[in-house]
Order: structure tokens, then C-alpha cells, then sequence
């Protein structure tokens, strides 16, 4: 069987890709952009093509001669005046690619959904895969845009396609070269350079349950159907714990979620305008998805799939681990200290 992984180079779809191999059930291709950081598919032995999902004739030689596609590509944004290119990458992108693999004759195309297109409640229940999105609160472009692909997918199953989609929620673990928001977080977190934080949650998955998901949907998930891929939420002062016992280091300072929320959208401003091409962390938009503490019910796909999600502190520590390998942070690797103490508790006991 020939699988295809679109953005087998981003934080996800590395993972994906190391995760299909150690499978070995497979032959694995790659699409990636050029002109990207693609580190992500460096030495792994599989087949790399480079296209554009805006561009459908690259497409169509993307998934020639394969069976199974992994739709991992996407842009994600949380400032605002990215409109255009979100509606292109993510919209016109997966209707470019679900075109292509329905006229190659493709089996089944699993499709990255995110947990922000998924309704939210208000009552304080945690949002299954029922819940509608709610276009008519205040919500991100990027939210808007992947709850369109969604939309896109439904359209492709009217049409005779079988499209899954497996939704992920913040993604925590380790192949991040880009890095991702979080991962940034922890990689400045532990170098201590990250300044404050807000209070407030969301919910995480780790690299290896976001992976596992996909495969599990692909396997057993039901045409048109999406499952919800978490292992959790955590509020930012857990996160905070967490990377406090990975790193060793303490937190930073803790501010009033009102307060950035208020200066915000100055402070994005004044970033946009002036440097562009800076990653924004604090923007207005993932202040409010902080505040908002949505909660996420995964008994679907722990009930549909077998989906066991395991813990985030797991995933955390190979992340700091990965980006200790790639002199990102200094320090030592975990695994490396944990060896140490084992060596010297076997010397001790044999003394």
C-alpha cells in the first residue's frame, strides 16, 4: 500500500511519518512545499514531492499510484489579516487535494480537523463531535477556515468519497522543527526567556496520540464521521507544573488574563506593522481561546477507534529531549540524566 502524507514536514505530520514507518506496512510519500523548513522529511528513506495544494496539477502527480491519503497540511494563523491565504491553503486546498485523489480513484483520505471548529458549549459540558460551530461569535479566521474544510470533506462524501476526519486539539511532542506555538513555549520556557503567561486552558494532545488517532481513523473510522483526538485539558498553570518538573526551572510570572487581553491588540498592532515576520504568541485571538477553557469529550473515539490517550507529561519530556538534541535548549537530555542515575545506582549497589 502507498500512503501519502501532505505536510509531512510540519509538527504533526513528522510524527505522522515516523510513526507510519515503525509501522512498516507501508510506502510512504511525502508532499511538502518548497521553499519551507523541511527538516521534518530529511533522512527518513521515503519519497518526497514537492507541491502546492493552491495548485491542483501539482496535486494530481502527488497522489498518482497511491492508495490512502494522511491530509495533514494547513496553515495556522491566530492574528487576524491572514483571511485570504487561510481560505486558499486550508479551503481551496483540501477541495484542490480530495479533487485530485477522487479522480486518481484514492481510498480513503483522512483529514486533520481542529478542536477550535468544533462547537462550544456554554453550560460547561465538555464539546463532543455533535456540537455545531457557531459562526456568529466571535471567532479566528483559522477557525473559520477549518470549519469550512470540514464542510468541504461533507461535500466530498455526498459525492461518493470516503473521507474521515480526525480532529486534533494543541499538539505537544517531539519532530517540532518549525517549532509550534507550544513548543516555542517550552523551548523559551525552559532557556528562561519566557517572560510571563496567562491563566486560563485548552485541550493538549501529545505527537504520539494526535499520530495514533489517524492511524486508528484510517483503520476503523466511519465515512463522513470525525472523532476527537485529545489526551486532555490542562490549564495553563498544569502546563506551567508540568514543564517546571521537565525542566527544572520555575515558572514565570503569572499575569492577569484581563489585562493582556486588553493590551493586546495594541501590542499586535504595533508587531504586525513592525515586524511581520515575527511569530505573535499573546495575540487577541489566543487570549480569548485561553480564556474560553473549552473541554473536549473523547468517547467517541475511545469508543469507535480503541483511542487510549496517554499522558501529556510523556509527550513534554520528548519534546524538551528533542530540542535538547538540536541544541534548541541547554541542558542535558532526560533520557541521557536518567541513564546516569541509573548507572550510579547500579554501582552503588554492586559497591
Amino acid at each position: 500500500m502507498r500512503i501519502l502524507v501532505t505536510g509531512g514536514a510540519g509538527h504533526l505530520g513528522a510524527n505522522l511519518l515516523r510513526r507510519l514507518l515503525a509501522d512498516g506496512d507501508a510506502d510512504i510519500r511525502a508532499l511538502v512545499r518548497g521553499g519551507d523548513n523541511n527538516e521534518g522529511v530529511e533522512g527518513l528513506g521515503i519519497e518526497v514531492v514537492q507541491g502546492d495544494l493552491r495548485d491542483a496539477s501539482s496535486l494530481r502527480a502527488a497522489v498518482a499510484g497511491v492508495d490512502r491519503i494522511f491530509h495533514v497540511a494547513a496553515q495556522i494563523s491566530t492574528v487576524e489579516g491572514k483571511e485570504q491565504e487561510l481560505f486558499e491553503n486550508n479551503v481551496v486546498g483540501t477541495k484542490n487535494l480530495l479533487a485530485a485523489a477522487r479522480e486518481a480513484g484514492v481510498g480513503r483520505v483522512v483529514v486533520t480537523g481542529s478542536f477550535s471548529a468544533v462547537g462550544h458549549r456554554h453550560d460547561g459540558v465538555p464539546s463532543d463531535e455533535t456540537v455545531p460551530f457557531n459562526p456568529f461569535e466571535k471567532v479566528l479566521p483559522y477557525e473559520k477556515s477549518k470549519q469550512a474544510v470540514e464542510l468541504e470533506c461533507l461535500r466530498a462524501v455526498a459525492e461518493g468519497q470516503d473521507v474521515v476526519i480526525a480532529t486534533s486539539c494543541a499538539i505537544l511532542g517531539p519532530h517540532d522543527y518549525v517549532p509550534s506555538r507550544m513548543g516555542a513555549v517550552l523551548r523559551d520556557f525552559a532557556n528562561g526567556k519566557l517572560r510571563a503567561y496567562i491563566p486560563g486552558g485548552f485541550e493538549f494532545v501529545a505527537a504520539r496520540d494526535i499520530c495514533e488517532g489517524h492511524v486508528l481513523a484510517m483503520k476503523k473510522g466511519r465515512t463522513g464521521h470525525k472523532y476527537i483526538i485529545s489526551s486532555g485539558f490542562h490549564s495553563m498553570d498544569q502546563i506551567m507544573g508540568i514543564m517546571e518538573r521537565v525542566t527544572g526551572r520555575k515558572r514565570p510570572m503569572r499575569l492577569p488574563a484581563a489585562v493582556m487581553a486588553a493590551i493586546a491588540p495594541v501590542t499586535q498592532a504595533i508587531q504586525t506593522r513592525l515586524f511581520p515576520s515575527r511569530p505573535q504568541r499573546l495575540t487577541p485571538g489566543a487570549i480569548r481561546i485561553l480564556r474560553m477553557e473549552r473541554h473536549a469529550d473523547t468517547s467517541k473515539a475511545q469508543r469507535e477507534l480503541g483511542f487510549v490517550p496517554t499522558p501529556l507529561e510523556d509527550a513534554v519530556r520528548e519534546a524538551y529531549d528533542f530540542f535538547v538534541a538540536r541544541g534548541q535548549i541547554r541542558g542535558k537530555k532526560l533520557s541521557a540524566v536518567s541513564s546516569e542515575l541509573s548507572a550510579s545506582e547500579r554501582k552503588r549497589a554492586v559497591g
